[in-house]
Order: structure tokens, then sequence, then C-alpha cells
């Protein structure tokens, strides 16, 4: 019986382990996810910014490459 007892404590304590383990991998998970997100929509700002107003006439020669 002390054996088996002893078995289901060394499971146990196992297991706590990788949760812990996967509780820390989500969490560093998130961090990375929300700072991609927050890049994300600095750059949307920026391209925002950069895109001429509805006002401006933009000519297809614009577009083009300058080794065109």
């Amino acid at each position: 019986m002390d054996a088996r007892l002893t078995e289901l404590e060394v499971k146990l304590s196992f297991a706590e382990d990788q949760i812990e383990a996967l509780n820390l991998t989500v969490y560093r998970q998130q961090q990375q996810i929300d700072l991609l997100q927050e890049q994300i929509r600095t750059l949307r700002q920026e391209l925002q910014a950069s895109r001429p107003g509805d006002g401006e006439s933009r000519s297809l020669r614009d577009e083009l490459p300058p080794h065109y």
C-alpha cells in the first residue's frame, strides 16, 4: 500500500510541475501575442498616416518603380 501511495505522490508531483511549466509557457506566449498586436496596430497607424488623402490625386506613374 505504501508503494502505491508513494507512486501516486510522485505522479502528482510530476503533473504539478508540468502544469506549472505549461502555465508559464502560456503566459509568455500571451505576452508575445500582446506585443505583436501592439506592433501591428502601430504599423497600421503609420501606414494610414503615410497614405495620401482622398482629395489628392495619384498617378500610376507614381506607383512605378524607379527603374522603369
